[in-house]
């Protein structure tokens, strides 16, 4: 019922910049928090940045200074706009959210939704 769709990875050179979009679609009653992960090869997945429906945002100390989340107030779509991009920011970024749905007739609280991943290589 719900989808959440990345896109804008791509290859860049190291100091290069990217920005990445996260799209949420489907019977959505309300967006909580929208996070964006990244997963490097062999590599846990590791929180990046994160925005509340409130505007409150949170980054992780390796990108913080570079890279920027923002999003619409409903939080329908987010960005992370991303500068001086180094080599060991190369992963896949995912996009994860806590979303409350309404269809049907019926309210279901928070669940949480993943995207599929983009890449991002950045090469040196």
């Amino acid at each position: 019922q719900v989808q959440l769709v990345e896109s804008g990875g791509g290859l860049v050179q190291a100091g290069g910049s990217l920005r990445l979009s996260c799209t949420a679609s489907g019977s959505i009653f309300s967006i909580k928090t929208i996070h964006w992960y990244r997963q490097a090869p062999g590599k846990q997945r590791e929180l990046v940045a994160a925005i509340t429906s409130g505007g409150s945002t949170n980054y992780a100390s390796f990108v913080r200074g570079r890279f920027t989340i923002s999003g619409d107030n409903a939080l329908n779509t987010v960005y992370l706009q991303m500068h001086s991009l180094k080599p060991e920011d190369t992963a896949v970024y995912y996009c994860n959210a806590q979303i409350e749905t309404y269809y049907s007739g019926t309210y279901f609280p928070e669940y949480d939704y993943w995207g599929q991943g983009t890449q991002v290589t950045v090469s040196s």
